[in-house]
C-alpha cells in the first residue's frame, strides 16, 4: 500500500505520525528543485497539469508539488516552509483541520494545498474572516502562486463587483475571499435573472482560515438577503417609550443566560393602560405582543458599546467574537429597529427575507473542505459531527516557552481594574510590551481613561478604530508598547517582537503623503494607468524599500531587547465564555519559540461569573475581603471552568438546533435552486407544462367533484374555474353529459392540450419554450419569497407547541413539508394560468413591448406584481428581443349584450365582441 493510501486510511491517532512520514520525502527533493532555474521551476506547473491530464491524481503529485512551492516561496518572498508547515499543508490537502498555534505560519502553510489543488483547474477558495486578511493574503501569498503561473482572484465587498469581474475572479485557479461574501454570492447567484448574472462556478475545495470562528462561532447566524417592507417606525418609538416606564422584576422578568424576557401580568396591564387598549392579545392587535417583546429585549439584552455602537447616527453591530463592527449587518425580527428606537436614532425600514442559508449548509456543499486554526481541540467533536472534519494537532516548529500565570480574582470590578493598571504601569516602566484583552468596547474605553490618568501612553484597538488595526498590531510588540484591544480572536495578524517592519514602513510612507492606491500589489493595479501614476508608484515603492530596511534593523534590535525583558505580556481583563477565545488571546504571545507571559485578572462582578458561576462562589462573595485583595482559590478556578463549559454546551446546542431547523429549509432550497438553475441553462419545460396541466385538472375535479354522489357536484363552479386556467369552450352541458369524473378528466385534458398545442403552433416552439422559462422563473421567485416569509412566521411561534406536549422540531418538519407542498402546487397552478394567458408581441422596433391579455373571467388568476416585473425585465433586456411575457391582467368587464342588436348575427360568423371566436362558440351560445 502506498504511503498516501495509508495516511488516508489512518485512524485519528495515526494521522500525525503519517504526516510526519511525508516530510522526509519532500525534503529529499529540495536540493534538486533548488538547482532549477526560474523558468524551469515555473515550467513545473505545466508539467504537473499535463500529468493530471494523463491520469495521475493530486495525491501522486503532492510530494513534488510541495517541494516546488517551497522553493518558489523562498525565491519570491524569502520565506521557507518549515517542516511543521509541510505537515499542516498536507493535512489541509487531505481535508482535515490543521491545529497550528498562533505564529506558526498557517497562511504560508495554506499556499501548499492551494497550489496543488489549483493545478486541477476546478478552483480553490481560501476563506478568511475579514476583508483585510483576504486582500493581504491575495497580495502576499498570491504573489507566489502568480509567479508559478496560477491565476489568483479576490472576492471582497467593494472590489470588482460587476458580475463579469466577479465571474473572472471566481474563474481563477485560486480565489481569496471572506466567508460572508462567498455565501452571499451563492445566494445572489440563485436570485439571478440570467446566466450572465451568475458569478460562481461550483464548490470544489475550500480552505477555511480561523475555521473554529467561521464554522463554529458564526454558525448560529444565518446569511440573509432581504428587501424592504413597510415602515413601522412610529410603533417602535412608541414601545421604546412604553418599556422605559416598566420596572424589571415588577413588570417583567429577565433570564439573561437564556436571552429571554418575559412580561408579567402587571406589565401587560400597564402597557394596555398606557396604549389605551383593552387587550394586548386580541387577534387584531397581535403585532403589539411582538412589539412589546422586541422592545423589552432591546432594553435588557442588547447593551451599547458591547453588542453594538452608535456611529454616524446608526446602530452598528459589534461581533462578540472579534470586536469588529459588522458593517451592513442587522438583527432580524424587529430587534434592530427596537434598538434604534431605544437609542433615538433613525429607524431603517423592516426587511423581507429574499434568500437565506446558514454557513453550516453553505460550506457542506464543498466536495472537499479543510480548515486551520490555533484552537480547535475543544470543538473537535462538533467539527466531526457537523462537517466530517478531523482535527490534527501540528507540532510547533520550536518549543513553546511562554509562561501562563495563575488567574488573579478580585471581589469587585474596581479593585480588579486598579490592579490591572498597576501591573501595566510596572511593565511599561521596564519597557516590556503589554497586550491587554477586554471583552467589550465599554471596558476598553474605561481602561483607556485610567491609563491616561496614570500618564501611560497606549493604543486602543476596538470596533471603533478598526481602520487603524494593521498599524496598531504592528506596534504591539515594540518596546514600551501598551495595546488595549477588544477580543483579539480572529485578528489574523502576528505580533512580532520589536515591531512589524512592513507595517511600520507602509505607515510612514503614507504619512509622508504618498497616495495609498500607488502602493497596491500588481494584481490590483488599474488596467489603464497614466505616466504620472507609474512615476508616483515608482517613487513611493523606492521610499518604502528605503524605510523598510531602516525599520528591519530597528525592529531586530528592539526585538532582542524585548526578548530579554520576557517577551510580550498578554493581560486578560475578563474570561470569555469560550475557552477557545481565552486561548487565542494567550496565543498572541510566545510565537515561534519567543519568550512570553500571560495572566488573567477576574472579578466576581464579571458577566460570566455573575450569570453562570453561582453555587461555589456564594461562599467567596460573602467573605469580608478588601476590593484590592486578590482571591486565590481552587474552587473559583473550577467555577470558572464550569461556567465556560456551561456556555459552550449551551452554544453548541443552539448551533445544533439551528442546523436541525435549517435542514428542512436546506432540502427545500436545493429543490428550488436546482430548478432555477435548470431554467437558466435553457431547460425544455414542455413536459413539465403538460404535467402541471394534468395536476391542475386533478385539483379542479378534487375541488368541485369530490363527492361520490353526482348530484352534489358543483359543475357550474367547475366550468367557471376552468376558464381561469385557459380560455375554455367547455360549458355546463358538456360536463353534465360526461356522467363520471374519469370522462370529465379526459374531456378537460383534451381541451387544455388542444389549446396548449394551438398556442405552441401560433408562437413557434422556440418562443413557446422561452415564454415557459420566463414565466416559471418569475413564479418560482415570487412564491419562494412568500414561502420564506411564511416559514419565518412559523418558526417564530413553533416553540410554543411544546406547551401542547408536541415536539417543536417535529411540528416544524411536518408543517414545513406541508407548506412546501402547497407552494409547489401553487407554482404549478400559477404556471398554467400564466402560460395559457400570456400575450406575446413581436415588434420591428428594438425595444420589446409587454402587453397584458384580456380575460373574460379570471378572478382567481394570479396578477400581483408579475406584469410590472416582466415590464421591468423587458426594459432591462432580460427578456429575449423577440419576446415579452406578461401575466393575465385584471378581468375585463363583460360587455352588456343586447339581444336585439346581435340576434341576427350568423352563427358561423365572427362574434361582434371581437374575441376572435365564432359567434356560436362565444356570445351566441347564451342567446
Amino acid at each position: 500500500m502506498k504511503l498516501l493510501d495509508r495516511i488516508l486510511r489512518a485512524g485519528e491517532g495515526k494521522k500525525l505520525k503519517a504526516l510526519q512520514g511525508l516530510v522526509p520525502h519532500i525534503n529529499l527533493l529540495e536540493p534538486n528543485v533548488h538547482a532549477l532555474g526560474d523558468d524551469a521551476l515555473r515550467a513545473k506547473t505545466a508539467e504537473f497539469r499535463g500529468r493530471l491530464e494523463q491520469g495521475e491524481d493530486l495525491d501522486d503529485l503532492l510530494v513534488e508539488a510541495f517541494a516546488v512551492m517551497r522553493e518558489a516561496s523562498i525565491r519570491v518572498t524569502g520565506q521557507r516552509h518549515f517542516d511543521s508547515q509541510l505537515m499542516g499543508g498536507a493535512a489541509l490537502h487531505f481535508g482535515w483541520v490543521a491545529e497550528m498555534k498562533t505564529g506558526e505560519g498557517k497562511t504560508l502553510a495554506s499556499t501548499l494545498p492551494a497550489y496543488l489543488n489549483g493545478l486541477g483547474g476546478k478552483g480553490v477558495h481560501l476563506v478568511t474572516v475579514n476583508d483585510y486578511l483576504a486582500r493581504r493574503d491575495a497580495e502576499t501569498m498570491g504573489r507566489i502562486h502568480r509567479w508559478l503561473g496560477l491565476d489568483v482572484g479576490l472576492i471582497i465587498p467593494g472590489f470588482k463587483e460587476r458580475p463579469a469581474e466577479k465571474r473572472a475572479n471566481y474563474a481563477c485557479d485560486i480565489t481569496h475571499g471572506t466567508n460572508n461574501e462567498f455565501g452571499f454570492d451563492y445566494l445572489r447567484d440563485n436570485m439571478a435573472a440570467t446566466l450572465s448574472d451568475k458569478v460562481q462556478r461550483g464548490h470544489s475545495f475550500a480552505i477555511v482560515d480561523e475555521v473554529d470562528s467561521i464554522l463554529i462561532d458564526e454558525a448560529r447566524t444565518p446569511l440573509i438577503i432581504s428587501g424592504r417592507l413597510a415602515d413601522a417606525a412610529k410603533l417602535y418609538y412608541r414601545f421604546a417609550s412604553v418599556v422605559r416606564a416598566l420596572t424589571r422584576d415588577v413588570h417583567y422578568e429577565v433570564e439573561e443566560d437564556k436571552r429571554v424576557v418575559v412580561p408579567l401580568e402587571a406589565g401587560i396591564e400597564k402597557v394596555e393602560e398606557t396604549l389605551g387598549i383593552d387587550n394586548l392579545y386580541d387577534e387584531v392587535q397581535q403585532n403589539l405582543v411582538h412589539q412589546l417583546s422586541v422592545a423589552l429585549k432591546a432594553k435588557e439584552l442588547y447593551k451599547r458599546d458591547k453588542d453594538y455602537i452608535i456611529a454616524n447616527g446608526e446602530v452598528k453591530i459589534v461581533d462578540e467574537f472579534t470586536g469588529r463592527v459588522l458593517e451592513g449587518r442587522r438583527w432580524s425580527e424587529g430587534i434592530h429597529q427596537a434598538v434604534e428606537a431605544k437609542e433615538g436614532v433613525k429607524i431603517k425600514e423592516e426587511n423581507q427575507t429574499l434568500a437565506t442559508i446558514t454557513l453550516q449548509n453553505y460550506f457542506r456543499m464543498y466536495d472537499k473542505l479543510a480548515g486551520m486554526t490555533g484552537t480547535a481541540q475543544t470543538e473537535a467533536a462538533e467539527l466531526m459531527n457537523t462537517y466530517g472534519l478531523s482535527v490534527v494537532p501540528i507540532p510547533t516548529n520550536k518549543p513553546m516557552i511562554r509562561v501562563d500565570q495563575a488567574d488573579l480574582i478580585y471581589k469587585g470590578e474596581d479593585g480588579k481594574f486598579g490592579a490591572v493598571v498597576d501591573d501595566i504601569a510596572e511593565k511599561y516602566e521596564s519597557g516590556q510590551p503589554v497586550l491587554v484583552g477586554t471583552i467589550s468596547v465599554e471596558k476598553s474605553e474605561r481602561l483607556s481613561r485610567m491609563l491616561v490618568k496614570r500618564g501611560i501612553e497606549h493604543e486602543v484597538l476596538n470596533a471603533k478604530q478598526h481602520t487603524r488595526e494593521a498599524v496598531v498590531v504592528a506596534q504591539a510588540g515594540r518596546l514600551h508598547a501598551v495595546t488595549v484591544a477588544t477580543n483579539m480572536a480572529g485578528r489574523g495578524v502576528d505580533i512580532q517582537l520589536g515591531g512589524n517592519p512592513e507595517g511600520l514602513a507602509r505607515h510612514d510612507v503614507l504619512k509622508e503623503g504618498h497616495a495609498p492606491e500607488v502602493l497596491v500589489d500588481d494584481f490590483e493595479l488599474p488596467e489603464v494607468r497614466t505616466e504620472e501614476f507609474d512615476a508616483a508608484r515608482t517613487t513611493a515603492l523606492a521610499r518604502y524599500n528605503q524605510l523598510l530596511a531602516e525599520h528591519e534593523q530597528r525592529c531586530s534590535t528592539d526585538g532582542d531587547a524585548v526578548r530579554t525583558l520576557g517577551g510580550l505580556y498578554v493581560l486578560g481583563t475578563e474570561r470569555h465564555d469560550s475557552r477557545r477565545i481565552d486561548n487565542q488571546l494567550r496565543g498572541r504571545s510566545g510565537r515561534q519559540g519567543d519568550p512570553g507571559e500571560s495572566r488573567f485578572y477576574l472579578s466576581l462582578d464579571d458577566e460570566l461569573m455573575r450569570l453562570f458561576a453561582t453555587g461555589a462562589l456564594s461562599w467567596v462573595m460573602g467573605r469580608a475581603l478588601p476590593d484590592d485583595e486578590a482571591i486565590e482559590a481552587k474552587m473559583v478556578t473550577k467555577a470558572i471552568e464550569r461556567a465556560q463549559t456551561t456556555v459552550e454546551q449551551r452554544n453548541g446546542e443552539i448551533r445544533k438546533n439551528v442546523l436541525k431547523y435549517d435542514e428542512v429549509m436546506n432540502e427545500q432550497r436545493k429543490v428550488i435552486y436546482q430548478r432555477r438553475d435548470q431554467i437558466l441553462h435553457g431547460a425544455d419545460l414542455k413536459a413539465a407544462a403538460m404535467e402541471y396541466l394534468a395536476e391542475a385538472v386533478d385539483a379542479l375535479l378534487e375541488t368541485h367533484c369530490a363527492s361520490v354522489a353526482d348530484d352534489e357536484w358543483d359543475l357550474d363552479g367547475l366550468a367557471k374555474e376552468i376558464k381561469t386556467f385557459w380560455p375554455s369552450d367547455i360549458g355546463l352541458d358538456a360536463l353534465d353529459r360526461c356522467g363520471s369524473t374519469d370522462k370529465m378528466y379526459d374531456l378537460i385534458m383534451a381541451d387544455s392540450s388542444n389549446y396548449y398545442e394551438k398556442r405552441e403552433a401560433e408562437l413557434g416552439d422556440v418562443v413557446m419554450r422561452d415564454v415557459e422559462r420566463q414565466v416559471m422563473l418569475r413564479i418560482i421567485d415570487q412564491r419562494w419569497r412568500e414561502h420564506l416569509d411564511e416559514m419565518d412566521y412559523l418558526q417564530e411561534g413553533i416553540n410554543l407547541r411544546a406547551v401542547g406536549q408536541k415536539d417543536p422540531l417535529t411540528e416544524w418538519q411536518r408543517e414545513g413539508f406541508e407548506m412546501f407542498g402547497a407552494m409547489m402546487k401553487g407554482i404549478a397552478q400559477d404556471f398554467v394560468k400564466y402560460v395559457m394567458h400570456v400575450q406575446v408581441v413581436r415588434n420591428e422596433a428594438p425595444a420589446p413591448v409587454v402587453q397584458n391579455v384580456q380575460q373574460s373571467s379570471s378572478d382567481d388568476a394570479p396578477t400581483s406584481g408579475f406584469s410590472a416585473a416582466a415590464s421591468a425585465a423587458a426594459a432591462a433586456g432580460d427578456i429575449a428581443p423577440e419576446l415579452a411575457a406578461a401575466a393575465p391582467a385584471a378581468p375585463a368587464k363583460q360587455q352588456t349584450i343586447v339581444k336585439d342588436e346581435w340576434s341576427k348575427t350568423p352563427r358561423n360568423a365572427p362574434c361582434p365582441c371581437q374575441s376572435g371566436k365564432k359567434f356560436k362558440q362565444c356570445h351566441g351560445a347564451t342567446l
